[in-house]
Protein backbone atom coordinates (compact mmCIF):
# COMPACT_ATOMS: atom_id res chain seq x y z
CA UNK A 1 0.00 0.00 0.00
CA UNK A 2 2.88 2.61 1.12
CA UNK A 3 6.06 2.17 1.93
CA UNK A 4 6.27 3.87 5.56
CA UNK A 5 3.58 3.83 8.75
CA UNK A 6 1.57 6.67 8.03
CA UNK A 7 -1.48 8.82 9.59
CA UNK A 8 -3.25 11.46 8.76
CA UNK A 9 -6.38 13.32 9.03
CA UNK A 10 -10.51 12.90 7.79
CA UNK A 11 -12.12 15.55 6.60
CA UNK A 12 -13.88 16.64 3.80
CA UNK A 13 -13.32 19.84 1.50
CA UNK A 14 -16.82 21.40 1.91
CA UNK A 15 -16.15 21.47 6.00
CA UNK A 16 -13.34 23.72 5.98
CA UNK A 17 -13.93 27.19 7.45
CA UNK A 18 -14.23 30.27 5.04
CA UNK A 19 -16.82 33.22 4.40
CA UNK A 20 -18.61 31.19 1.83
CA UNK A 21 -21.29 28.61 2.00
CA UNK A 22 -19.23 25.83 1.63
CA UNK A 23 -15.81 24.92 2.59
CA UNK A 24 -13.86 24.48 -0.63
CA UNK A 25 -10.41 23.93 -2.63
CA UNK A 26 -9.01 27.56 -1.84
CA UNK A 27 -6.36 29.13 0.97
CA UNK A 28 -8.23 27.34 3.30
CA UNK A 29 -7.32 23.95 2.02
CA UNK A 30 -3.55 25.12 1.41
CA UNK A 31 -3.64 26.09 4.90
CA UNK A 32 -4.83 22.31 5.94
CA UNK A 33 -2.14 20.64 4.41
CA UNK A 34 0.17 22.96 6.28
CA UNK A 35 -1.13 22.54 9.33
CA UNK A 36 -1.07 18.52 8.77
CA UNK A 37 2.20 18.64 7.91
CA UNK A 38 3.30 20.51 10.95
CA UNK A 39 1.43 17.68 13.18
CA UNK A 40 3.36 15.46 11.77
CA UNK A 41 0.49 13.98 9.36
CA UNK A 42 1.13 11.99 6.16
CA UNK A 43 -2.59 11.53 4.56
CA UNK A 44 -5.64 13.84 4.26
CA UNK A 45 -8.22 11.73 3.28
CA UNK A 46 -11.63 13.31 1.84
CA UNK A 47 -15.06 11.83 0.88
CA UNK A 48 -16.02 11.84 -2.61
CA UNK A 49 -15.75 15.24 -4.42
CA UNK A 50 -18.82 14.59 -7.04
CA UNK A 51 -21.20 16.82 -7.43
CA UNK A 52 -24.27 16.20 -4.62
CA UNK A 53 -27.77 15.96 -4.75
CA UNK A 54 -30.84 17.89 -2.97
CA UNK A 55 -29.33 15.76 -0.06
CA UNK A 56 -26.23 16.85 -0.03
CA UNK A 57 -24.64 13.45 0.49
CA UNK A 58 -21.45 12.63 -1.34
CA UNK A 59 -22.42 9.10 -1.29
CA UNK A 60 -25.00 9.46 -4.02
CA UNK A 61 -23.66 11.95 -6.27
CA UNK A 62 -24.89 13.04 -9.77
CA UNK A 63 -22.17 12.10 -11.42
CA UNK A 64 -19.42 9.78 -11.24
CA UNK A 65 -16.79 11.75 -13.24
CA UNK A 66 -17.62 15.41 -12.45
CA UNK A 67 -16.15 17.10 -9.85
CA UNK A 68 -18.05 19.10 -7.49
CA UNK A 69 -19.03 22.87 -8.22
CA UNK A 70 -19.59 24.14 -4.37
CA UNK A 71 -16.11 23.12 -3.76
CA UNK A 72 -14.46 25.78 -6.17
CA UNK A 73 -12.61 28.40 -4.49
CA UNK A 74 -14.01 32.00 -5.59
CA UNK A 75 -11.05 33.23 -3.74
CA UNK A 76 -8.64 31.44 -6.18
CA UNK A 77 -10.85 32.75 -9.52
CA UNK A 78 -10.34 36.60 -7.84
CA UNK A 79 -6.69 35.38 -7.95
CA UNK A 80 -7.24 34.45 -11.35
CA UNK A 81 -8.65 37.80 -12.60
CA UNK A 82 -12.28 36.29 -12.73
CA UNK A 83 -13.93 37.72 -10.20
CA UNK A 84 -14.00 40.83 -8.46
CA UNK A 85 -14.11 41.67 -4.82
CA UNK A 86 -16.89 43.23 -4.91
CA UNK A 87 -18.43 39.84 -6.42
CA UNK A 88 -16.69 38.11 -3.51
CA UNK A 89 -18.32 40.29 -0.84
CA UNK A 90 -21.48 39.59 -2.33
CA UNK A 91 -21.21 35.91 -2.39
CA UNK A 92 -20.26 36.01 1.19
CA UNK A 93 -23.35 37.70 2.08
CA UNK A 94 -25.52 34.93 0.56
CA UNK A 95 -23.43 32.13 2.85
CA UNK A 96 -26.47 29.55 3.36
CA UNK A 97 -28.41 29.51 0.12
CA UNK A 98 -27.86 26.35 -1.45
CA UNK A 99 -27.68 28.36 -4.97
CA UNK A 100 -24.68 31.19 -3.98
CA UNK A 101 -22.40 29.74 -5.88
CA UNK A 102 -24.19 29.77 -9.04
CA UNK A 103 -23.69 33.80 -9.78
CA UNK A 104 -19.98 34.36 -9.34
CA UNK A 105 -19.66 31.26 -11.68
CA UNK A 106 -21.61 32.49 -14.13
CA UNK A 107 -19.70 35.66 -13.47
CA UNK A 108 -16.47 34.09 -14.13
CA UNK A 109 -17.59 32.47 -16.93
CA UNK A 110 -18.76 35.93 -18.57
CA UNK A 111 -15.70 37.36 -17.75
CA UNK A 112 -13.86 34.35 -19.34
CA UNK A 113 -15.29 34.89 -22.32
CA UNK A 114 -14.67 38.08 -22.35
CA UNK A 115 -11.72 38.83 -21.25
CA UNK A 116 -9.61 35.39 -20.94
CA UNK A 117 -6.23 35.56 -21.84
CA UNK A 118 -4.44 33.06 -24.75
CA UNK A 119 -3.19 30.82 -22.09
CA UNK A 120 -6.33 30.54 -20.20
CA UNK A 121 -8.34 29.48 -23.13
CA UNK A 122 -5.45 26.95 -24.42
CA UNK A 123 -5.98 25.44 -21.15
CA UNK A 124 -9.70 25.09 -21.31
CA UNK A 125 -9.22 23.66 -24.87
CA UNK A 126 -6.64 21.02 -24.06
CA UNK A 127 -8.90 20.01 -20.72
CA UNK A 128 -12.14 20.02 -23.28
CA UNK A 129 -10.05 17.81 -25.54
CA UNK A 130 -7.78 15.72 -22.86
CA UNK A 131 -8.51 11.82 -23.77
CA UNK A 132 -9.05 11.42 -19.57
CA UNK A 133 -12.36 14.01 -20.09
CA UNK A 134 -13.51 13.35 -23.44
CA UNK A 135 -15.61 10.05 -22.40
CA UNK A 136 -17.57 12.16 -19.97
CA UNK A 137 -17.33 16.03 -19.92
CA UNK A 138 -19.79 16.48 -22.86
CA UNK A 139 -22.63 13.85 -21.18
CA UNK A 140 -22.13 15.35 -17.80
CA UNK A 141 -22.37 19.45 -19.54
CA UNK A 142 -25.35 18.08 -21.20
CA UNK A 143 -27.09 16.64 -18.34
CA UNK A 144 -26.53 19.52 -16.01
CA UNK A 145 -27.43 21.76 -18.35
CA UNK A 146 -30.94 19.96 -19.53
CA UNK A 147 -31.28 19.72 -15.06
CA UNK A 148 -31.20 23.61 -15.64
CA UNK A 149 -33.56 23.68 -18.19
CA UNK A 150 -36.31 21.20 -16.38
CA UNK A 151 -36.01 22.50 -12.87
CA UNK A 152 -33.95 19.57 -11.28
CA UNK A 153 -36.89 17.58 -11.33
CA UNK A 154 -35.72 13.56 -12.41
CA UNK A 155 -34.90 13.01 -15.67
CA UNK A 156 -37.93 10.77 -15.67
CA UNK A 157 -40.12 13.85 -15.99
CA UNK A 158 -38.26 15.18 -18.75
CA UNK A 159 -40.19 15.35 -21.90
CA UNK A 160 -40.49 11.62 -23.50
CA UNK A 161 -38.28 12.24 -26.18
CA UNK A 162 -35.40 12.73 -24.02
CA UNK A 163 -36.80 10.12 -20.89
CA UNK A 164 -37.95 7.67 -23.01
CA UNK A 165 -35.96 4.55 -24.11
CA UNK A 166 -35.77 4.69 -27.01
CA UNK A 167 -32.17 5.09 -28.15
CA UNK A 168 -33.19 6.25 -31.98
CA UNK A 169 -35.42 8.71 -30.80
CA UNK A 170 -33.35 9.92 -27.48
CA UNK A 171 -30.42 9.94 -29.88
CA UNK A 172 -32.52 13.04 -32.33
CA UNK A 173 -33.79 14.47 -29.02
CA UNK A 174 -30.35 14.80 -27.73
CA UNK A 175 -29.03 16.70 -30.41
CA UNK A 176 -31.63 18.99 -30.82
CA UNK A 177 -31.15 19.64 -26.98
CA UNK A 178 -27.49 20.47 -27.37
CA UNK A 179 -28.28 22.64 -30.15
CA UNK A 180 -30.40 24.37 -28.44
CA UNK A 181 -27.98 24.91 -25.06
CA UNK A 182 -24.91 25.62 -26.99
CA UNK A 183 -24.02 27.71 -24.58
CA UNK A 184 -24.98 26.59 -21.21
CA UNK A 185 -23.49 23.06 -22.25
CA UNK A 186 -20.03 25.43 -22.48
CA UNK A 187 -20.82 27.10 -19.61
CA UNK A 188 -21.11 23.17 -17.72
CA UNK A 189 -17.53 22.22 -19.25
CA UNK A 190 -15.80 25.14 -18.09
CA UNK A 191 -16.93 24.78 -14.52
CA UNK A 192 -15.37 21.51 -14.29
CA UNK A 193 -12.40 22.76 -16.01
CA UNK A 194 -11.89 25.41 -12.72
CA UNK A 195 -12.52 22.48 -11.01
CA UNK A 196 -10.08 20.30 -11.54
CA UNK A 197 -8.03 22.94 -12.12
CA UNK A 198 -7.87 24.34 -8.40
CA UNK A 199 -7.77 19.86 -7.79
CA UNK A 200 -4.69 20.16 -9.41
CA UNK A 201 -3.19 22.72 -7.91
CA UNK A 202 -3.95 21.72 -4.88
CA UNK A 203 -2.38 17.58 -5.59
CA UNK A 204 0.67 19.31 -6.14
CA UNK A 205 1.11 21.34 -3.05
CA UNK A 206 0.06 18.06 -1.03
CA UNK A 207 3.03 16.36 -3.08
CA UNK A 208 5.53 19.03 -2.32
CA UNK A 209 4.94 18.58 1.26
CA UNK A 210 4.70 14.55 0.91
CA UNK A 211 1.06 14.19 1.94
CA UNK A 212 -0.69 11.62 0.53
CA UNK A 213 -4.27 12.35 -1.09
CA UNK A 214 -6.90 9.69 -0.22
CA UNK A 215 -9.89 9.56 -2.10
CA UNK A 216 -13.52 7.70 -1.54
CA UNK A 217 -15.40 5.96 -4.28
CA UNK A 218 -18.99 5.15 -3.66
CA UNK A 219 -20.04 1.91 -4.49
CA UNK A 220 -23.01 3.69 -6.35
CA UNK A 221 -24.74 6.77 -7.79
CA UNK A 222 -27.84 8.42 -8.18
CA UNK A 223 -30.93 7.35 -10.62
CA UNK A 224 -30.94 11.41 -11.48
CA UNK A 225 -27.33 11.24 -12.96
CA UNK A 226 -25.66 11.58 -15.97
CA UNK A 227 -24.36 7.97 -15.53
CA UNK A 228 -27.96 6.62 -15.53
CA UNK A 229 -29.22 8.91 -17.75
CA UNK A 230 -27.05 8.40 -20.32
CA UNK A 231 -25.95 4.45 -19.95
CA UNK A 232 -28.91 3.41 -19.42
CA UNK A 233 -28.41 0.09 -20.36
CA UNK A 234 -25.77 -0.42 -17.69
CA UNK A 235 -28.56 -0.28 -14.68
CA UNK A 236 -31.39 -2.29 -13.49
CA UNK A 237 -34.33 -0.47 -15.19
CA UNK A 238 -37.34 -1.02 -16.26
CA UNK A 239 -39.16 -0.04 -19.61
CA UNK A 240 -40.25 3.53 -18.60
CA UNK A 241 -36.36 4.02 -16.81
CA UNK A 242 -37.28 3.29 -13.27
CA UNK A 243 -35.51 1.40 -10.78
CA UNK A 244 -36.50 -2.34 -10.44
CA UNK A 245 -34.56 -2.55 -7.34
CA UNK A 246 -32.03 -0.49 -5.73
CA UNK A 247 -29.17 -0.26 -3.09
CA UNK A 248 -28.68 -0.56 0.31
CA UNK A 249 -28.28 -3.16 3.47
CA UNK A 250 -29.91 -5.18 5.62
CA UNK A 251 -30.47 -4.38 9.27
CA UNK A 252 -27.82 -3.48 11.43
CA UNK A 253 -26.88 -1.81 14.79
CA UNK A 254 -27.33 1.49 12.73
CA UNK A 255 -30.84 0.94 11.63
CA UNK A 256 -33.45 -1.85 12.48
CA UNK A 257 -34.97 -1.52 9.31
CA UNK A 258 -31.46 -1.76 7.19
CA UNK A 259 -30.70 1.30 4.90
CA UNK A 260 -32.67 1.73 1.98
CA UNK A 261 -30.08 4.01 0.15
CA UNK A 262 -31.93 4.67 -2.86
CA UNK A 263 -30.17 4.30 -5.51
CA UNK A 264 -29.93 2.40 -8.78
CA UNK A 265 -28.54 -1.19 -9.26
CA UNK A 266 -25.63 -2.08 -11.90
CA UNK A 267 -26.55 -4.51 -14.71
CA UNK A 268 -23.87 -6.48 -14.25
CA UNK A 269 -24.38 -8.57 -16.90
CA UNK A 270 -24.17 -5.91 -18.86
CA UNK A 271 -20.76 -4.33 -17.55
CA UNK A 272 -19.10 -8.06 -17.68
CA UNK A 273 -20.02 -7.92 -21.81
CA UNK A 274 -18.26 -4.35 -22.17
CA UNK A 275 -15.58 -5.79 -20.35
CA UNK A 276 -16.04 -3.66 -17.03
CA UNK A 277 -14.94 -0.28 -19.36
CA UNK A 278 -17.58 1.75 -17.03
CA UNK A 279 -15.72 0.93 -14.03
CA UNK A 280 -12.00 0.58 -15.75
CA UNK A 281 -12.43 4.50 -16.44
CA UNK A 282 -13.77 5.58 -13.32
CA UNK A 283 -11.08 4.33 -11.29
CA UNK A 284 -8.93 5.40 -13.56
CA UNK A 285 -10.50 8.93 -13.02
CA UNK A 286 -9.59 8.65 -9.65
CA UNK A 287 -6.59 7.52 -9.36
CA UNK A 288 -5.62 10.14 -11.40
CA UNK A 289 -6.98 12.43 -8.47
CA UNK A 290 -5.93 10.30 -5.52
CA UNK A 291 -2.69 8.68 -4.26
CA UNK A 292 -5.08 6.06 -2.44
CA UNK A 293 -8.50 5.27 -2.67
CA UNK A 294 -11.23 3.80 -0.49
CA UNK A 295 -13.74 1.47 -2.15
CA UNK A 296 -16.66 1.86 -0.45
CA UNK A 297 -18.78 -0.91 0.31
CA UNK A 298 -16.56 -3.46 -0.50
CA UNK A 299 -18.58 -5.84 -0.06
CA UNK A 300 -21.26 -5.19 -2.47
CA UNK A 301 -18.35 -6.42 -5.35
CA UNK A 302 -18.93 -10.29 -3.66
CA UNK A 303 -22.81 -10.10 -3.11
CA UNK A 304 -25.00 -6.84 -2.43
CA UNK A 305 -28.04 -6.35 -0.80
CA UNK A 306 -30.84 -6.05 -3.46
CA UNK A 307 -33.56 -4.09 -2.25
CA UNK A 308 -37.10 -4.17 -4.48
CA UNK A 309 -37.60 -0.36 -5.53
CA UNK A 310 -41.80 -0.73 -4.26
CA UNK A 311 -40.18 -1.70 -0.73
CA UNK A 312 -40.42 0.87 1.64
CA UNK A 313 -37.39 -0.23 3.99
CA UNK A 314 -34.27 -2.22 3.11
CA UNK A 315 -35.76 -5.27 5.60
CA UNK A 316 -37.13 -6.99 2.61
CA UNK A 317 -34.01 -6.90 0.74
CA UNK A 318 -31.96 -9.66 -0.50
CA UNK A 319 -28.54 -10.85 -1.38
CA UNK A 320 -27.33 -11.29 -4.54
CA UNK A 321 -23.84 -12.20 -6.25
CA UNK A 322 -21.82 -9.21 -7.94
CA UNK A 323 -19.12 -9.56 -10.19
CA UNK A 324 -16.25 -10.38 -7.61
CA UNK A 325 -12.93 -11.05 -8.89
CA UNK A 326 -13.80 -10.43 -12.30
CA UNK A 327 -14.23 -6.51 -12.47
CA UNK A 328 -11.05 -6.41 -10.34
CA UNK A 329 -9.26 -8.74 -12.82
CA UNK A 330 -10.30 -6.76 -15.45
CA UNK A 331 -9.58 -3.15 -13.79
CA UNK A 332 -5.69 -4.26 -12.88
CA UNK A 333 -5.14 -5.76 -16.65
CA UNK A 334 -5.29 -2.48 -17.54
CA UNK A 335 -4.09 -0.07 -14.94
CA UNK A 336 -1.78 -2.85 -13.12
CA UNK A 337 -1.17 -2.74 -9.27
CA UNK A 338 -4.09 -0.70 -7.33
CA UNK A 339 -3.68 1.51 -4.33
CA UNK A 340 -7.27 0.98 -3.17
CA UNK A 341 -8.41 -0.14 0.34
CA UNK A 342 -11.32 -2.40 1.00
CA UNK A 343 -14.16 -0.08 3.46
CA UNK A 344 -14.91 -3.68 4.59
CA UNK A 345 -17.52 -3.12 7.01
CA UNK A 346 -20.68 -4.38 8.05
CA UNK A 347 -21.76 -7.58 7.74
CA UNK A 348 -18.40 -9.54 6.27
CA UNK A 349 -18.33 -13.10 4.90
CA UNK A 350 -15.19 -15.80 4.17
CA UNK A 351 -15.94 -14.72 0.68
CA UNK A 352 -15.42 -11.15 1.06
CA UNK A 353 -12.71 -11.59 3.19
CA UNK A 354 -11.10 -14.20 0.64
CA UNK A 355 -11.67 -11.44 -2.39
CA UNK A 356 -9.59 -9.11 -0.27
CA UNK A 357 -6.83 -10.88 0.58
CA UNK A 358 -6.56 -12.05 -2.95
CA UNK A 359 -6.91 -8.47 -4.34
CA UNK A 360 -4.00 -7.74 -1.87
CA UNK A 361 -6.15 -4.75 -0.22
CA UNK A 362 -5.63 -3.51 3.00
CA UNK A 363 -9.08 -3.42 5.04
CA UNK A 364 -10.26 -0.70 7.74
CA UNK A 365 -10.94 -1.46 11.51
CA UNK A 366 -12.75 0.78 13.89
CA UNK A 367 -11.72 1.30 17.40
CA UNK A 368 -15.49 2.62 18.34
CA UNK A 369 -16.50 -0.81 17.18
CA UNK A 370 -14.49 -2.48 19.25
CA UNK A 371 -16.14 -2.43 22.45
CA UNK A 372 -19.32 -4.05 21.24
CA UNK A 373 -19.84 -7.85 22.49
CA UNK A 374 -18.86 -9.02 19.51
CA UNK A 375 -16.25 -7.20 17.79
CA UNK A 376 -13.05 -6.94 19.53
CA UNK A 377 -10.59 -8.06 16.37
CA UNK A 378 -11.58 -3.80 15.66
CA UNK A 379 -9.09 -3.27 19.20
CA UNK A 380 -5.71 -1.59 18.06
CA UNK A 381 -3.63 -4.57 19.54
CA UNK A 382 -5.87 -6.88 17.19
CA UNK A 383 -4.90 -4.71 14.17
CA UNK A 384 -2.70 -6.20 11.51
CA UNK A 385 -0.33 -4.37 9.35
CA UNK A 386 -2.44 -4.57 6.33
CA UNK A 387 -4.96 -2.62 7.53
CA UNK A 388 -5.74 1.53 8.06
CA UNK A 389 -7.24 2.15 11.31
CA UNK A 390 -9.73 4.98 12.28
CA UNK A 391 -11.24 5.63 15.83
CA UNK A 392 -14.42 6.64 13.85
CA UNK A 393 -15.69 7.44 10.66
CA UNK A 394 -17.97 9.97 9.01
CA UNK A 395 -20.83 7.64 9.66
CA UNK A 396 -20.04 7.48 13.45
CA UNK A 397 -20.69 9.90 16.18
CA UNK A 398 -17.53 11.82 17.43
CA UNK A 399 -15.49 9.45 19.86
CA UNK A 400 -16.16 11.89 22.06
CA UNK A 401 -20.01 12.00 21.37
CA UNK A 402 -20.09 8.43 21.36
CA UNK A 403 -18.03 7.78 24.49
CA UNK A 404 -20.29 10.43 26.17
CA UNK A 405 -23.02 8.32 25.16
CA UNK A 406 -21.95 4.87 26.87
CA UNK A 407 -22.70 2.96 30.25
CA UNK A 408 -22.63 -0.14 31.87
CA UNK A 409 -20.18 -2.61 30.17
CA UNK A 410 -19.12 -1.10 27.15
CA UNK A 411 -18.47 2.40 29.02
CA UNK A 412 -15.82 0.26 31.34
CA UNK A 413 -14.32 -1.46 28.55
CA UNK A 414 -13.06 1.72 26.57
CA UNK A 415 -12.01 2.59 30.26
CA UNK A 416 -10.08 0.23 30.14
CA UNK A 417 -8.11 0.55 27.07
CA UNK A 418 -8.02 4.28 27.59
CA UNK A 419 -6.31 3.94 31.07
CA UNK A 420 -3.54 1.86 29.88
CA UNK A 421 -1.88 5.21 29.47
CA UNK A 422 -2.41 6.42 32.91
CA UNK A 423 -5.26 6.74 35.08
CA UNK A 424 -7.94 9.38 33.72
CA UNK A 425 -10.07 11.83 35.97
CA UNK A 426 -13.68 11.01 35.98
CA UNK A 427 -15.56 12.76 33.52
CA UNK A 428 -12.39 13.78 31.35
CA UNK A 429 -14.17 12.65 28.25
CA UNK A 430 -11.61 14.85 26.46
CA UNK A 431 -8.50 12.86 27.77
CA UNK A 432 -10.56 9.71 26.47
CA UNK A 433 -10.52 10.56 23.13
CA UNK A 434 -7.01 11.26 23.22
CA UNK A 435 -5.70 8.20 24.93
CA UNK A 436 -7.89 6.10 21.83
CA UNK A 437 -6.37 8.49 19.35
CA UNK A 438 -2.55 7.21 20.74
CA UNK A 439 -4.07 3.70 20.93
CA UNK A 440 -5.29 3.89 17.18
CA UNK A 441 -1.70 5.41 16.48
CA UNK A 442 0.32 2.87 18.08
CA UNK A 443 -1.52 -0.05 16.22
CA UNK A 444 0.41 -2.24 14.05
CA UNK A 445 -2.05 -1.07 10.63
CA UNK A 446 0.29 0.23 8.25
CA UNK A 447 -2.20 3.84 7.97
CA UNK A 448 -4.41 5.19 10.59
CA UNK A 449 -7.02 8.06 9.83
CA UNK A 450 -8.41 10.29 12.56
CA UNK A 451 -11.47 12.18 11.84
CA UNK A 452 -10.78 16.21 12.68
CA UNK A 453 -13.42 16.04 15.24
CA UNK A 454 -11.46 13.78 17.00
CA UNK A 455 -8.81 15.95 17.03
CA UNK A 456 -10.60 18.84 18.49
CA UNK A 457 -12.15 16.68 20.92
CA UNK A 458 -15.75 17.59 19.72
CA UNK A 459 -18.73 16.27 20.93
CA UNK A 460 -21.86 15.59 18.76
CA UNK A 461 -21.96 18.94 17.23
CA UNK A 462 -19.64 17.90 15.39
CA UNK A 463 -20.88 14.69 14.04
CA UNK A 464 -20.82 14.36 10.10
CA UNK A 465 -23.59 12.24 9.07
CA UNK A 466 -26.19 9.92 10.77
CA UNK A 467 -26.87 6.42 8.29
CA UNK A 468 -30.54 6.38 7.74
CA UNK A 469 -31.54 9.94 8.32
CA UNK A 470 -32.06 11.75 5.43
CA UNK A 471 -31.62 15.80 6.60
CA UNK A 472 -29.26 17.75 8.80
CA UNK A 473 -26.51 16.01 7.44
CA UNK A 474 -22.91 16.99 5.80
CA UNK A 475 -23.17 20.39 6.96
CA UNK A 476 -20.76 20.34 9.46
CA UNK A 477 -17.95 23.37 8.87
CA UNK A 478 -14.74 23.64 11.24
CA UNK A 479 -14.53 26.72 13.26
CA UNK A 480 -11.48 28.87 11.79
CA UNK A 481 -8.45 28.46 13.77
CA UNK A 482 -9.37 25.94 15.94
CA UNK A 483 -6.64 23.15 15.02
CA UNK A 484 -4.10 25.58 17.34
CA UNK A 485 -0.16 24.87 18.34
CA UNK A 486 -0.83 22.67 21.43
CA UNK A 487 -3.15 20.56 19.46
CA UNK A 488 -0.90 19.77 16.75
CA UNK A 489 2.06 19.48 19.17
CA UNK A 490 0.16 16.69 20.67
CA UNK A 491 -0.58 15.39 17.50
CA UNK A 492 2.72 15.04 16.27
CA UNK A 493 4.20 13.43 19.62
CA UNK A 494 1.60 10.62 19.46
CA UNK A 495 2.33 10.80 15.91
CA UNK A 496 6.09 10.57 16.29
CA UNK A 497 5.96 8.35 19.28
CA UNK A 498 4.19 5.49 16.97
CA UNK A 499 6.78 5.23 14.76
CA UNK A 500 4.72 7.48 12.37
CA UNK A 501 6.09 10.97 11.53
CA UNK A 502 7.87 11.08 8.28
CA UNK A 503 11.80 11.07 7.96
CA UNK A 504 12.12 14.41 6.78
CA UNK A 505 10.47 15.97 9.51
CA UNK A 506 12.09 13.83 12.41
CA UNK A 507 14.52 16.31 13.00
CA UNK A 508 12.21 19.50 13.08
CA UNK A 509 10.44 20.72 15.82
Amino acid sequence: MTALRRSGILLHPSSLPGRFSSGDLGPAAFRFLDLLARGGQSVWQVLPLGPVGPTGSPYDGTSAFAGNPQLISLEVLADDGLLESTELDQAAARAGDPNAQEVPLRAAWRRFEASATADQRAALAAFESSPEQVFWLDDWATFAALDRRYENRSWLEWPAPIAGLDLGTLADALAGARAELVDEIAYHRFVQFLFFDQWQRLRDQSKRLGILLYGDLPIYVAHHSADVFFGRELFELDQAGRSTAVGGVPPDAFSADGQRWGQPLYAWGRHREEGYRWWIRRIAHNLRLFDLLRLDHFRGFVAYWRVPASAPTAAGGRWVRGPGRRLFDAVSATLGELPLVAEDLGVITPAVERLRRELGLPGMRVVQFAFGEDHGWHLPERCPEDTVIYTGTHDNDTTRGWFEGLEGSERERVLRLAEVGGPIAAGDSLEVVWRLVAAALGSRAEIAIVPVQDVLGLGSEGRMNTPGTAVGNWRWRMPDSSLTESVLARLRSLTERSGRLPPDRRSSR
